[in-house]
């Protein structure tokens, strides 16, 4: 009895999560902006023929920009439900946010780049 309790408990752990991608992807803009440029990678991987440890670092790249925006969102989401009015913690908490998100992605650029950009002059050469 207490396993199909547990097994009941992690099947609706798991629905609340699909929920909150569906949520993401469905409401957000950047979400569907950062989608977007995972698509356009993963094609731009097959294109070039990256190699494993490659694939590994752009999905890895691909996992923080998309748990970035995620966690962003949440906490905007919080900070509006705490305080519709202006107030200076909740505007540094969603700035603050939004700004970890931009330094994920300039991280995951420079990664990006460093895989495409010699593959890219290989094709001139």
């Amino acid at each position: 009895m207490k396993l199909k309790s547990y097994l009941k408990k992690r099947q609706k752990a798991f629905g609340y999560a699909w929920t909150g991608i569906r949520t993401l992807f469905g409401k957000e803009a950047h979400a569907k902006i950062h989608l977007l440029a995972m698509i356009l990678v993963i094609i731009a991987g097959f294109v070039f023929r990256i190699d494993k440890t490659e694939w590994c670092l752009i999905l890895i790249c691909i996992g923080i920009v998309l748990m970035a925006e995620g966690f962003n969102t949440a906490i905007e989401r919080v900070c509006d439900k705490v305080s519709p009015e202006k107030d200076p913690l909740i505007k540094d908490a969603k700035d603050i946010g939004a700004g970890s998100v931009l330094l994920a992605v300039m991280a995951v650029i420079a990664v990006g780049l460093i895989i495409f950009i010699p593959k890219i002059i290989h094709l001139f050469h």
